[in-house]
């Protein structure tokens, strides 16, 4: 356990960054989720209209680090691919 103070602090802010980050990757894994079941129910109308969500999630993720740049590059572009082959 931290004794000193800036130690508690640092402490209390990895938690807080931690929830964050968990609660962004929970985002994504759920929206990537929703759409693969959106296209193998033949919804492809109601999985086109989550694929701007999904970017914004993992454009945000990226740029706050949660995530890679490459990683939610890929995933978009699987994502996208998915939707358009159906």
């Amino acid at each position: 356990m931290p004794i000193t103070k800036s130690a508690k602090k640092a402490l209390r802010q990895s938690i807080k960054t931690k929830s964050g980050n968990r609660a962004y990757r929970r985002q994504i894994k759920d929206l990537i989720k929703k759409i693969r079941s959106l296209v193998l129910e033949k919804k492809l109308e109601e999985a086109k209209k989550l694929l701007p969500k999904i970017y914004k999630i993992l454009d945000k993720a990226a740029k706050t680090k949660v995530i890679k740049k490459n990683t939610a590059s890929r995933k978009k572009s699987r994502i996208t691919k998915l939707v358009n082959k159906s």
